[in-house]
């Protein structure tokens, strides 16, 4: 399987944007830690980052056709992107969201993903393992150590 690991703003910052939150990996070690556990599984993936939600949008639409599964961190576009929203409706490709950390107990504001309605599944407050948590949810309809 194909994965495209897709991040947004601010992620590009990780290791130096309020580890106390989001950890001390940076996003290089998120990319080669996604790519290790793909390639270990005969897969692959690639990773995209952008501050631009248009950006984002295209990369999400030319997905169609070119890969197996998205991994989705929409960073604070999942709050108000409505255009993600339908972009992610608008391809057949299943995403997965991910949330570094558990925005259930944060600010009111994120509480409400508009986004994750358009996703397979919300994997949130697990650090990087929710990447690939995702990617194995996508892979085989199970999350880790559990059985179908």
């Amino acid at each position: 399987m194909k994965f495209l690991i897709m991040n947004g703003p601010n992620l590009n910052l990780l290791g130096s944007r309020e580890p106390a939150i989001y950890g001390t990996d940076t996003y290089e070690t998120l990319c080669r830690m996604v790519k290790a556990w793909a390639q270990e599984r005969g897969d692959s993936a690639d990773c995209f980052q952008s501050n631009h939600e248009g950006a984002l949008i295209d990369a999400i639409q030319a997905a169609q056709g070119l890969y197996g599964g998205i991994v989705l961190n929409p960073g604070s576009y999942a709050f108000y992107s409505y255009a993600m929203y339908d972009a992610l409706r608008a391809v057949s490709v299943p995403a997965v969201e991910v949330h570094i950390s558990d925005i259930q107990s944060r600010e009111d504001f994120r509480h409400r993903p508009v986004t994750a309605p358009a996703c397979r599944l919300m994997i949130c407050g697990h650090g990087l393992a929710g990447y690939t948590e995702a990617m194995e949810y996508l892979k085989t309809g199970a999350m880790p150590g559990k059985k179908l």
